[in-house]
């Protein structure tokens, strides 16, 4: 029989007979979770024997108190009282109780133990750590190793990380490696503090080192990005050397290229090449790998994969620009901004050949504009890039802003590969800094100062940062804008302490705001990556009175905490995105969410929808950009579901935004994986067309038709890096300037830096492309290119049909049946053959009404499951694989279902996983003939002559352009 009250027991409490005492707290022990309502009315008897240090069971009591305090709900007591409970509190016991209870315990230990990092004095109660130990033991016991590293992690605990990878290492060391990835993957997604990370990747680096069988210098390649650490990238690539492991060392230096900053691979390159032994072995495979540093084979082979593949739709461009009035500055920047962003990187500039009257109508900026597209649509083309642009730069008979275009195009040809260029840049800046004022020389200084930061970002490098400060300290509103930006620019990520102070000062000294809005995102370049460490200046900047200053904070937040997903940074931006005064640090604040979830892209359309439907047409903006970076490149259906009210808002520059934003998520995708592609392609058409729509929308939909068709149609916007598992930095800052285009046209150019080529590169040990084939194993359909618009030609009148008489056909007709009759024929046939005539014109009127439009006829092609929904189509492997060349076109989605050929002659070297980019091959038949692709780079040498620049009827180019 149930027991109904705990009186009885309650009532020996208060006995002198200690036994008496100690079988009721036994008893009270076994129905607590039922009397807990009763007990809780004497709990102060029970707390009188936990304080009586002469009484022996005075843990019983302990434990009897927390259990009540637990069904209470206060599990502060709780854990309090468990703790003093010793040895009666049992982690073995199987309760919901004690599940609860070392639940919170552990997260109270982890709170402590954070702390503690962070401030060595903080205190834990030893018995605290003895529960955490001894859950991690009992996790142990059970094999649950990947969950006793997580809980180790979270609690700050390296030490028994460290512990439990050496065991498992000694014991299996493939199991360990597998351990070591784990642990670098769980300091990515979930260690929040920057410094215990690094604590954590340079461990991960020592027992990587230790490995002898299995070791994974890939692993360390991914670990050296991070860290930034040029001294293990040295001793990795010399130990590599020396052991004779030449093709692992060039597949290491490609992924260092793709993924690190210009300053490391700088400082590599030099510390290599000095290091490098001098015998001939090494200094081949040594030159090779300081090739491969210097970024000009990676450009070379993107270059010739965009040109090789390039599909760009130009009747698509020529309509637009057909439709748009030329001589509006906005209309022809746009249409200049879509023509860079469709041949971005394809070299291709036959655009602007064909319509020389049209780039003849650009004035001003526009003119600059037209002219620094020149190095978005040639960027990468390293080996060209100075002679294509000779006949614009200073030095010739253009204007002024044509000189400045053409600077700035400079920089973006050598994005992020600027050793060739960056002196030349620096030094027309310190020959015209001081003459900063004049109109013409403030012009092109605001080109070399973009150029510059462009060309030199992310290199650390003092001497241009004092050059363009110069320039700063001129105070001029064009120029300074674009130096304070490039300052930004050159020391990315660096979060020096002189330099933001420099700024700011600056910042609150002149009256330009122009200037003050180049440094404010100068400042939130310089902390980009630094994470909590760069709280003090973010909390400097958000209470300033001068809004531009509160705007660049909020960009400080989004680039400090870029790709962590950081619970507080979101809360800072919501704050600020609902109750600060300034529209534009709204707008800030809302748009910066999306580079904080791009990791966590799924999370994004959750957190704004409710800001998409706010009465700020500012927030809604930023609503629409935020969707548009965080799931850029995905075609993620509940971004687009979102953002597709947007695209009709009232406000014209929320459709501005949310039809930019679309074609950032569904760049590269087609009809087959995701049937809206063609409504939006479509609507971006019909916004162009319409003459009412307002001029900001249509700048926004011509902009759009340029990013979704992106380089040719073979880039996507991919803001990390598929090899390193890294943010892809310069995707990252290329984003965080377009949208800076809000204030400034010429900032747009800045996207292509986010663009990545979406190729399969296949090279072997001397860099070249053999010609192989790799299997897809789907359907082709799934990643054909979008179905090209057809060029509508003028209806031509009908011709007017020649009236016949009665009596005259029945004439030919007799004649016709004489002829037929003399020929052999009988009736019969002669009426089956006007029978059959007649059915013969009937099936082509049908058959020619039936005939499906262009777009029809790439829908007749789309697989069966994507017609009944407009949702994306679920891809489904086959058996039966078609072929793909090297250097093909293969999208993120597609790489899943792509292979090696079985036993074939070329095979990768780091074993295949669905990444695109450059792999390196080991030849297996290397004395068998092999055909190798030609690059940009050798046709640029062997067969064509250096471009000319454009002509019409003598005039280069750089007059049209006056």
């Amino acid at each position: 029989m149930a027991l109904v009250s705990a009186a009885p027991y309650l009532a020996l409490l208060s006995e002198q007979d200690d036994s008496l005492k100690e079988y009721a707290l036994s008893s009270l022990n076994e129905v607590v979770d039922q009397l807990w309502a009763e007990i809780a009315n004497n709990i102060s008897d029970l707390e009188e024997l936990f304080e009586d240090e002469s009484f022996s069971k005075r843990q019983l009591a302990a434990l009897i108190i927390s259990k009540v305090y637990y069904n209470l709900g206060d599990f502060d007591a709780s854990v309090k009282y468990s703790l003093s409970a010793g040895d009666e509190f049992n982690i073995e016991e199987q309760s919901q109780y004690m599940e609860t209870m070392v639940s919170q315990c552990i997260n109270l230990y982890n709170s402590l133990s954070q702390r503690k990092f962070l401030d060595p004095s903080v205190e834990i109660d030893g018995r605290l750590t003895s529960i955490f130990e001894k859950m991690l033991e009992k996790c142990l016991h059970s094999n649950e190793v990947k969950l006793t590293l997580g809980i180790a992690l979270e609690a700050f605990r390296l030490d028994v990380v460290e512990k439990i990878l050496q065991d498992q290492i000694s014991k299996n060391e493939e199991t360990g490696l597998n351990l070591i990835n784990y642990v670098l993957v769980c300091s990515n997604s979930t260690i929040k503090n920057s410094t215990f990370r690094t604590q954590v990747l340079n461990s991960l680096i020592s027992l990587l080192l230790t490995l002898k069988e299995h070791q994974d210098f890939f692993t360390i390649i991914k670990i050296i990005v991070q860290l930034n650490d040029s001294n293990i990238a040295v001793t990795l690539f010399q130990e590599l050397i020396k052991q004779d492991e030449a093709l692992i060392a060039y597949q290491a230096a490609f992924d260092l290229v793709n993924a690190a900053s210009q300053e490391l691979l700088e400082t590599v390159h030099t510390q290599l090449s000095q290091g490098i032994a001098a015998s001939t072995e090494s200094n081949v495979v040594g030159s090779r790998i300081l090739n491969i540093l210097t970024g000009v084979p990676t450009c070379d082979l993107d270059n010739t994969f965009l040109y090789k593949n390039n599909n760009t739709d130009i009747t698509i461009l020529n309509k637009t620009k057909n439709l748009l009035e030329g001589r509006s500055s906005i209309f022809h920047s746009a249409v200049t901004f879509a023509n860079a962003f469709m041949h971005a990187g394809t070299t291709d500039d036959s655009f602007f050949r064909k319509n020389l009257e049209w780039l003849g109508r650009a004035t001003n900026w526009s003119k600059f504009s037209a002219t620094a597209a020149l190095g978005v649509i040639h960027k990468g083309n390293l080996s060209q890039g100075r002679t294509i642009l000779k006949p614009y730069l200073p030095g010739s008979s253009g204007t002024a802003h044509t000189k400045g275009g053409s600077l700035f195009a400079l920089g973006l040809i050598f994005a992020g590969h600027g050793r060739e260029v960056i002196g030349n840049l620096k030094s027309f800046i310190d020959e015209n800094g001081n003459a900063a004022g004049n109109t013409d020389t403030d012009v092109m200084l605001h080109g070399a100062a973009l150029g510059a930061g462009v060309a030199g970002m992310a290199s650390g490098s003092e001497s241009l940062y004092e050059s363009l400060k110069v320039v700063l300290y001129s105070d001029s509103a064009i120029s300074s804008q674009a130096a304070a930006l490039a300052m930004g620019l050159v020391m990315l990520g660096s979060g020096n302490e002189a330099a933001v102070h420099d700024m700011l000062t600056y910042a609150l000294e002149t009256q330009h705001e122009n200037i003050i809005r180049g440094l404010a995102i100068g400042i939130a370049l310089l902390n980009y990556g630094l994470e909590e460490k760069a709280d003090y200046v973010i909390d400097k900047l958000m209470s300033q009175e001068s809004s531009i200053l509160r705007y660049g904070g909020a960009f400080t937040i989004a680039l400090a905490y870029a790709g962590t997903g950081s619970n507080n940074a979101i809360k800072k931006l919501l704050h600020y995105a609902v109750s600060d005064p300034s529209d534009d640090v709204r707008r800030a604040s809302v748009l910066s969410l999306g580079f904080l979830l791009i990791r966590d892209y799924t999370a994004a359309p959750q957190i704004v929808e409710l800001l998409s439907q706010s009465h700020n047409p500012h927030v809604r903006y930023g609503t629409a950009m935020a969707l548009g970076i965080s799931c850029a490149g995905r075609a993620y259906a509940p971004a687009i579901e979102v953002l597709e009210p947007l695209t009709k808002d009232p406000v014209d520059f929320v459709r501005q935004g949310a039809l930019m934003a679309s074609a950032m998520i569904l760049i590269e995708q087609n009809e087959s994986i995701y049937p809206k592609v063609k409504q939006f392609t479509k609507q971006y058409a019909d916004v162009v067309k319409n003459k009412h729509e307002d001029a900001l929308a249509k700048f926004g939909a011509t902009l759009s038709q340029g990013i979704i068709d992106a380089g040719g149609r073979n880039v996507t916007i991919s803001l990390e890096n598929s090899q390193t598992n890294t943010l892809n930095i310069k995707a990252i800052v290329g984003l965080t300037v377009f949208v800076q285009s809000w204030y400034w046209f010429p900032l747009a150019h800045f996207l292509s830096l986010s663009f990545v080529p979406t190729s399969i590169i296949g090279v072997n040990s001397e860099l070249k492309a053999p010609k192989f084939e790799l299997n897809c194993h789907t359907n082709p359909e799934y990643f054909q290119y979008p179905a090209k618009v057809e060029e509508t030609k003028e209806k031509q009148p009908d011709k007017l049909a020649t009236a016949v008489l009665s009596t005259t056909a029945k004439a030919k007709t007799r004649a016709k049946k004489k002829q037929r009759k003399h020929e052999g024929e009988s009736a019969a046939e002669d009426k089956m053959d006007i029978d059959d005539a007649k059915a013969d014109e009937e099936q082509e009127n049908k058959n020619k009404s039936e005939e499906p439009k262009s777009e029809e006829k790439a829908k007749s092609v789309t697989p069966k499951e994507t017609k009944p929904s407009d949702e994306p189509v679920q891809v489904r492997y086959s058996k039966t694989p078609y072929k793909i060349e090297n250097l093909s076109r293969v999208l993120p989605l597609q790489s899943n279902f792509v292979s090696f050929l079985k036993d074939d002659r070329f095979v990768p070297v780091r074993k295949y996983r669905g990444s695109g980019g450059i792999i390196v091959l080991a030849d297996t038949k290397p004395e068998e003939k092999v055909e190798f692709i030609k690059t940009v780079r050798q046709l640029n040498i062997t067969e064509a002559p250096l471009p000319e620049p454009f002509t019409l009827a003598g005039d280069d180019l750089k007059d049209d352009f006056e």
